[in-house]
């Protein structure tokens, strides 16, 4: 991955540029960003650039050995330490890390987007708890106890650190704070919270925002065949996210959500109980791609809400037909509730990216949102 293969986020890049330029690397970075963010694909374009021969001021060359490798995810001084379960029972621990080792390269060449989930039915482990085991920590030590073999520096990639094991989060702490030299940490994770406060204070943090839609829609301008009209709803539905918006470019195209979050928030805020029964239901029903753009699309209508609440109508994006929603809605829920809201169903969206019961997240949910509410 380099730079140039990331849609937008130029401040977020130059400030990488920036600090090897200068020299000023911090020794361990924390690169954070909800579901959907570009926070490990900046990690592996930040890598290549560490790493590139012939870097210029904005990207990595792409084309020397270094960059040759790093873009197949094959580089010797490139290490990555990601969640995995042994769906197979693989007692030969050797044999199993090169099996999933060519499973993870594999993933990054064909999703160089993708999330969690999309990592896990990739090698069959969907059904299974993954996690970074107690053993992984060794592992990291026993990788950056070696001297460089091409590179003049380093590099460990620890994606989703929060599904550490505590004894593997505690097994790094020291060579966190004290890395050998030329030796850089980059982490990437989608929940910090979860993460240990002396991994924290351990660590310079790299916040990833969501894409603006001019970049996601300049994005998808790239994409043959795809009209305006199909474009503009995938921008409206994916919400910052490319590997959704992807996925909703390959999918036949959706229904409009609107109908279906003016329902929902409309029965939270009446407490019905019977109706969020039904809707959880029919949620239930929906495949995984929909769920999600279902509950993305419901956070743009809850941010659309609170910056009508806030007389900040000049912000809104709200089409034809939500405008009178939205604005209603705002005079009817108080900020509070909203942020709550926006709170609830971003949780949502984490445990049903872990192949959570979209019925039970969906209706704890909704009753939470209704208690919110009121």
């Amino acid at each position: 991955m380099r730079f140039s293969g990331i849609p937008g986020l130029a401040e977020t890049k130059e400030r990488l540029i920036r600090s090897v330029r200068g020299g000023k690397i911090a020794h361990a970075q924390l690169f954070i960003g909800r579901e959907g963010t570009l926070n490990l694909p900046m990690a592996l374009a930040f890598t290549t650039y560490l790493h590139c021969a012939n870097r210029t001021d904005k990207d990595s060359c792409g084309e020397c050995p270094a960059c040759t490798k790093n873009l197949r995810y094959i580089h010797p001084d490139t290490h990555f330490v990601f969640p995995v379960s042994n769906v197979k029972g693989d007692k030969d621990h050797d044999r199993f890390r090169a099996d999933i080792m060519k499973s993870w390269r594999s993933f990054l060449v064909a999703q160089p987007f993708g999330n969690f989930n999309d990592w896990t039915t990739s090698y069959g482990g969907e059904d299974k708890q993954a996690i970074i085991s107690k053993e992984e920590s060794r592992e990291i030590i026993k990788s950056l106890s070696l001297k460089p073999f091409e590179s003049p520096v380093k590099v460990m990639i620890i994606w989703q650190p929060e599904s550490m094991h505590p004894s593997a989060a505690n097994g790094i702490l020291k060579i966190l704070e004290e890395p050998p030299v030329n030796t850089f940490f980059i982490l990437v994770s989608n929940n910090p919270e979860r993460l240990l406060p002396t991994m924290l204070s351990r660590t310079q943090q790299v916040t990833l925002p969501m894409l603006a839609d001019e970049d996601l829609d300049q994005f998808l301008q790239s994409q043959e065949g795809l009209p305006e009209a199909r474009r503009k709803q995938i921008v409206t539905e994916a919400g910052g996210s490319v590997r959704l918006a992807l996925a909703l470019l390959d999918a036949e195209e959706e229904e409009d959500h609107h109908q279906q979050m003016a329902d929902w928030m409309r029965a939270c805020y009446k407490q019905d109980v019977a109706q969020l029964i039904s809707l959880a239901d029919a949620f239930h029903q929906m495949d995984r791609l929909q769920q999600q753009a279902l509950l993305i699309s419901t956070l743009g209508l809850l941010r659309e809400t609170l910056l009508a609440s806030s007389d900040a109508s000049g912000l809104l994006r709200s089409r034809n037909g939500e405008d009178k929603f939205v604005h209603d809605f705002s005079k009817a829920i108080p900020a509070a509730a909203i942020e709550r809201g926006y709170a609830l169903l971003t949780e949502a969206s984490f445990h049903l990216e872990r192949n959570g019961s979209a019925k039970m997240i969906f209706l704890d949910t909704s009753l939470q949102l209704a208690k919110a509410m009121n």
